[in-house]
C-alpha cells in the first residue's frame, strides 16, 4: 500500500502542471523487469529466474504546439513508475542440480521496490511527416532520459521475526532446514517469502582497512538512473493507442542489490555492534546467510561479495494503453480540427 500511494502521489504531482497544457496523452503500462547485477546463477547475460513485475504511468505530448504541427518527430514525456527487482541465489532452478548453480554457496538474495519518476526525450519514427499518426497506424519510437528512484533492498532471511533462532539453514543438497548442517534431526522447511530484513539497516560489507570501522557507511536509498529504450505503437483511433516497449535502466550506483564490495569482517562487525552480542551474531548471518561466503577475515578463503565495477541495471518489457486528451476549448485551429 505504501508503494501504491507513492506511485499515485507521483502521478498526480506530475499531472497537475501538465493538465494546464493544450495537449496531453496519458499511458498506463504493465510489464516485467529483469535484474542484471552482481547476483546470478546463470552464466549468460539474462537471469531467467530474475523477472519481477512493474507498473508505470506516462504523460507525453504536453508541450505547447504554437505552429499546430499535425505530428512531431521529437517530443517529450515524463513517467512515474513502480518497479520490483530481485534475485535469490539459494533458490533451486528447475532442470538444474544444486551443483550447477554457480553462486549457490554464496547464497545472497534481495528484493527492491523502486518508486520514482523520470523525464524523457522521445523520437517518433513515422513514415509520412505530414500525415497524422492515427492514419499511419504503426510507428516506432525511441527514448532516452534521466530518472530518480527510491528503494531499499530487503531479504527473506527469517521465518517470522528477526531473531537468530528463526534463521534459515542452507544445506549442500539445496534444501532449507530449521537446524545447522551437523544436526541429523534438522527438518526441511519452506521459506515464508516475507522480505522482513532491511539490508541497508545492517553492516554487510566492509570498506577501508579492517580497523577503519568508521568508514562503514550506510548506502543511500536514492538511486539515479538513465532509462533508454525503443518500442512500437499502434493507433486504434485518433485518441486511443496500444504499444509495446523494451527499456533499459542504467543506474549510477551498485547498491540496488546491497552487493558491491567485500564481506564485512567479523572484527568490523563486532566493533560496529560493540557490547551487543545479539546484533553481532545477526549481522554475521545477514551478511553471509549460508556461512560459506566468508571466514570472517580478508583472505583467499573469503569469496568476493560483489564487483564494484559492475553497476546494477535492469530491463523492462512493457505493454501500454494510452489515451490522448482534447485540446483546451477555444484554442483550436483548422489543423487541430482535422486531428
Amino acid at each position: 500500500m505504501r508503494f501504491t500511494t507513492l506511485l499515485l502521489t507521483s502521478s498526480l504531482l506530475l499531472a497537475l502542471p501538465l493538465a494546464a497544457q493544450r495537449n496531453l496523452e496519458v499511458g498506463v503500462a504493465v510489464g516485467a523487469t529483469n535484474y542484471q547485477g552482481d547476483l546470478g546463477n546463470y552464466g549468460g547475460a539474462i537471469q531467467w529466474n530474475g523477472f519481477r513485475p512493474g507498473v508505470q504511468v506516462s504523460f507525453r505530448d504536453f508541450l505547447n504546439n504554437p505552429k499546430r504541427y499535425v505530428t512531431r518527430s521529437l517530443t517529450t514525456e515524463v513517467r512515474a513508475g513502480w518497479y520490483r527487482v530481485g534475485y535469490e541465489e539459494s533458490d533451486m532452478i528447475k532442470g538444474m542440480d544444486v551443483s550447477e548453480l554457480r553462486n549457490y554457496k554464496r547464497g545472497l538474495g534481495f528484493r527492491t521496490d523502486l518508486v520514482g519518476a523520470s523525464g524523457h526525450l522521445v523520437l517518433n519514427a513515422y513514415r509520412e511527416p505530414y500525415q497524422p499518426l492515427f492514419q499511419q497506424r504503426f510507428f516506432m519510437f525511441f527514448q532516452v532520459g534521466l530518472g530518480v528512484y527510491y528503494g531499499r533492498p530487503k531479504a527473506d532471511l527469517f521465518t517470522g521475526d528477526i531473531n537468530i533462532a528463526n534463521r534459515y539453514h542452507f544445506w549442500e543438497d539445496g534444501t532449507v532446514r530449521n537446524g545447522p548442517r551437523e544436526d541429523p534431526n534438522a527438518q526441511v522447511i519452506e521459506r515464508d517469502g516475507k522480505y522482513e530484513t532491511d539490508l541497508y539497516s545492517w553492516v554487510t560489507e566492509g570498506s577501508g582497512t579492517v580497523s577503519d570501522v568508521n568508514n562503514l557507511s550506510r548506502p543511500s536509498p536514492w538511486h539515479v538512473a538513465m532509462p533508454m529504450g525503443f518500442g512500437l505503437r499502434y493507433m486504434l483511433t485518433k485518441k486511443l493507442s496500444v504499444g509495446m516497449e523494451f527499456s533499459y535502466m542504467m543506474f549510477f550506483d551498485d547498491m540496488l542489490d546491497n552487493v558491491s564490495e567485500r564481506y564485512a569482517t567479523y572484527a568490523e562487525i563486532d566493533t560496529y555492534y560493540m557490547n551487543d552480542p545479539t546484533r553481532q551474531e545477526l549481522a554475521r548471518y545477514i551478511s553471509d546467510p549460508t556461512g560459506w561466503g566468508t571466514d570472517g577475515t580478508v583472505s583467499r578463503i573469503t569469496s568476493r561479495r560483489g564487483n564494484p565495477g559492475l553497476l546494477d541495471n535492469f530491463s523492462y518489457l512493457s505493454f501500454e494503453v494510452s489515451y490522448k486528451f482534447r485540446r483546451r476549448p477555444g484554442r483550436r485551429s483548422t489543423m487541430s480540427l482535422r486531428i
